[in-house]
């Protein structure tokens, strides 16, 4: 099984370019401002207002929900190709989460309405948007019911069967995770701790389910990951 309860709510990671002509493409970057930020540097927090979306060109955003005792949810990861605001692009509502860089990040800041204009404009660019609307949408609600539904250990094998369907490469007889990811990373996602998942992950590492070097991620033995989850 997946983090959720259906394959069909995980499919290849999507880029907002990607499908888009040239000229498509050369219309969203017009509109667009540059930004660089640090490691640890925030994108916007939760509570503030909209203004549009952030493209990521380089690095690593992380997208997390502050509950009000203070404790951090994190919802998901973003890479060069995604980009990160919403659900509303267009609008002035505010953010339901906060993103802040996890690495040294390149951004291209897109201003709602202008956005909403070449969306008007062009139902390719409309369509890009939605196909990336959707699959935030399933990223979200895959992460809410591993979050509500599994134990902790069950989460982990979710979610490493997730990172393989959306940044998987085939090599030979395993699947490589095409996004590094730390342990920290992998435990801010399933709620737990760094030290826990450096256990656990020695562990399917000792029996051959896995192979992890240097935050890269090889799935030796999909199926057993799988095992126990329906």
């Amino acid at each position: 099984m997946m983090l959720a309860e259906s394959d069909n709510l995980v499919r290849p990671l999507p880029g907002l370019l990607d499908g888009l002509s040239r000229a498509d493409c050369n219309r969203l970057r017009a509109i667009g401002r540059e930004k660089a930020l640090e490691a640890g540097q925030l994108v916007w927090s939760q509570g503030d207002t909209q203004a549009g979306i952030y493209l990521i060109s380089e690095g690593r955003i992380r997208s997390y929900y502050a509950a009000p005792s203070g404790r951090e949810v994190t919802l998901a990861y973003w890479f060069p190709g995604n980009f990160v605001g919403g659900p509303d692009i267009f609008g002035t509502g505010p953010h339901m989460w906060t993103s802040v860089a996890a690495e040294r990040s390149r951004l291209t800041f897109m201003p709602g309405p202008a956005l909403r204009r070449l969306a008007l404009e062009s139902p390719t660019i409309a369509v890009a948007l939605l196909d990336a609307l959707a699959f935030k949408a399933r990223c979200y609600s895959a992460m809410a019911q591993m979050l509500g539904t599994r134990s902790v250990t069950e989460r982990l094998h979710s979610l490493l069967i997730f990172l393989s369907h959306v940044y998987g490469v085939k090599r030979g007889g395993e699947i490589v995770v095409g996004m590094p990811f730390t342990h920290g990373d992998l435990a801010n996602l399933i709620g737990s701790t760094r030290q826990w998942v450096t256990v656990q992950l020695a562990r399917l590492q000792e029996e051959g389910v896995i192979r992890y070097d240097r935050s890269v991620i090889s799935i030796l033995a999909l199926s057993t990951l799988g095992q126990g989850m329906e």
